[in-house]
């Protein structure tokens, strides 16, 4: 089963309310409202300059959206890929069906969400 992509609205919508710093759960999915919207962040060792990447996706409509952006000051978080060696992580991020879809049996396991603290 392929992934789609959310629309630009849809994006916007997800920035509304609390952040998934300060409320780390399932939230309302914007394109079919199923409370199964998820997200998943990443701080690369390999980057230049300090980078988040986030994957937020919908495990009922299976609609997602990745993002890389500054990475905040004083942000740390839990990471349960953090274990994998460079290859494994490159390995499990080749194919985005396969990547999202270990991150979603991560979520139904209670490995995710991630703990945030500042």
């Amino acid at each position: 089963m392929s992934w789609d992509s959310f629309s630009g609205d849809q994006v916007a919508a997800m920035t509304q309310g609390s952040s998934f710093f300060a409320d780390p759960g399932e939230r309302e999915c914007p394109a079919c409202g199923a409370t199964s919207l998820r997200a998943y962040f990443h701080a690369p060792d390999n980057a230049r300059r300090p980078t988040l990447v986030s994957y937020v996706w919908c495990s009922s409509c299976r609609k997602f959206v990745g993002t890389r952006a500054k990475h905040p000051e004083g942000l740390v978080f839990s990471d349960p890929l953090a274990t994998l060696t460079a290859a494994e992580r490159r390995e499990l991020e080749r194919s985005l069906v396969g990547f999202l879809g270990h991150l979603d049996r991560l979520w139904d396991d209670g490995v995710l969400p991630q703990t945030f603290a500042a």
